[in-house]
């Protein structure tokens, strides 16, 4: 059962009912609620929404950015990916709207010989193509790259701590959050300090969009054997155990401590999972209908990345969101999704025809002739959750052999989106609403 794309649609229920009428930073303005969260247990499938489509390939571009510690659009316009043009846009045209001369040689000439703006397609092209360019304005600041892979701790002078208004910076060091969590993963999972922070109050201004997810947090259990048991028959561990006496088949009952450990030590021994890992992170800002979708798949992506590097199986995902929020512009669409009650008329007709909605794919096995049974063949509202797409992660960038096994930063820069599969994706159309940047 897809559970989690009812669980938002209610999200986004509540909001239009209860939700209070609020302005924004945008001009916008937004319905907004807060302090909601949202589970999935990754068992019941990926967790990207089927009730419009998603595209997943641009969830994966964003985090492999995060994860390479990049703050650049570069990568992302690279890739076609263009998630963060606006936020890159919005901070040229602020500065070189300032009329200074130093912002003179960034913008167009004119046939004229007057000067303006770049266009939004013009940036981005130049961004692609013009290196200089691109660094000055691709840069997006501190944002989730280099807090999550290069937070800097300053180390002061102690003589000059005796002063004030007065601090020597003697030293630099960068702190890794992403490899330090996994190092803690893997000699200390029931740590309580499993933790990555993008919040870092000395930098947050710099930064041209300050996070909307503040930090994630990591939660580790010890499988029962029955769970490593039952882990055999997932593709990804298939043949990796020549079970030929049946040992692990049926139920064993009430069984020793010590077959308890036989069994135990047999599934070490091919390597199936100890643990199940959980993933909760924290949402200041929730942009509940362009953004909390892409927010969901994304740390879903990040668990199951994380999961495949400490050889751990990822369990449950748990998002909380502070202002919990739809832009008044987004309300129709929302509305959409939600969805609506057939009437009798037109499931009748879906029944005689056999074309129960665009981009539905649903063929059900219509009899002849009408009967009364018709409703069960058909959908009662319109968009119906469809089954939860899988995940397919190139897995020989965890192969016990590969030399950069404990090098996660190594590993996510030899990484291409193409190792990245999403398999039986079923979902309804995409449903078009603005970007408030």
């Amino acid at each position: 059962m897809n559970k989690l794309d009812k669980d938002y649609k209610d999200l986004l229920q509540d909001i239009l009912d209860n939700g209070a009428k609020k302005g924004d930073r945008t001009g916008t303005g937004t319905l907004s609620v807060f302090g909601r969260t949202i589970r999935h247990k990754m068992s019941d499938g990926f967790p990207l929404l089927t009730t419009k489509k998603i595209p997943f390939r641009l969830i994966a571009v964003e985090l492999l950015w995060f994860l390479r510690g990049e703050t650049n659009i570069k990568f992302l316009v690279d890739n076609n990916c263009h998630i963060w043009d606006g936020d890159a846009y919005k901070n040229y045209t602020s500065k070189c709207s300032t009329n200074s001369s130093e912002w003179n040689e960034w913008m167009r000439v004119n046939e004229d010989n007057s000067l303006s703006m770049l266009t939004m397609g013009e940036f981005i092209d130049k961004t692609q193509t013009d290196g200089e360019f691109a660094e000055k304005w691709g840069d997006l600041g501190p944002i989730y790259g280099k807090q999550w892979r290069r937070w800097d701790k300053f180390i002061y002078d102690d003589y000059d701590r005796e002063f004030k208004d007065s601090f020597k910076i003697n030293d630099v060091k960068v702190i890794d959050q992403i490899q330090n969590l996994i190092n803690d993963l893997k000699t200390n999972p029931d740590s309580r300090r499993l933790k990555v922070t993008a919040w870092n109050p000395a930098e947050v201004d710099e930064a041209v969009l300050p996070p909307c997810h503040t930090d994630f947090q990591c939660y580790t259990r010890e499988l029962s054997w029955k769970e490593r048991r039952d882990l055999l028959t997932k593709e990804q561990y298939s043949g990796t155990v020549a079970d030929k006496n049946g040992l692990f088949q049926g139920d064993f009952g009430n069984i020793s401590p010590f077959t308890d450990k036989i069994i135990h030590y047999w599934l070490d021994c091919h390597n199936i999972p100890k643990r199940a890992i959980s993933l909760l992170w924290n949402q200041r800002s929730a942009d509940t209908f362009l953004g909390v979708p892409f927010n969901i798949a994304s740390y879903g992506l990040l668990l199951s990345i994380i999961a495949n590097e400490v050889n751990m199986v990822p369990d449950e995902l748990i998002g909380n969101f502070g202002d919990t929020h739809l832009y008044l512009n987004h309300l129709d669409a929302a509305r959409e999704q939600i969805g609506r009650d057939y009437t009798y008329k037109e499931r009748y007709d879906m029944w005689l025809s056999n074309n129960y909605e665009t981009g539905m794919e649903k063929n059900y096995e219509i009899e002849p002739n009408f009967d009364d049974n018709y409703y069960e063949k058909t959908p009662k509202r319109s968009r119906e959750p469809y089954k939860l797409p899988t995940l397919r992660i190139n897995s020989e960038f965890w192969n016990p052999e590969n030399v950069l096994r404990d090098n996660f930063g190594a590993i996510i820069k030899g990484m291409e989106i193409s190792d990245f599969q999403i398999e039986n994706y079923v979902s309804h159309p995409t449903i078009k609403a603005g970007l408030s940047n």
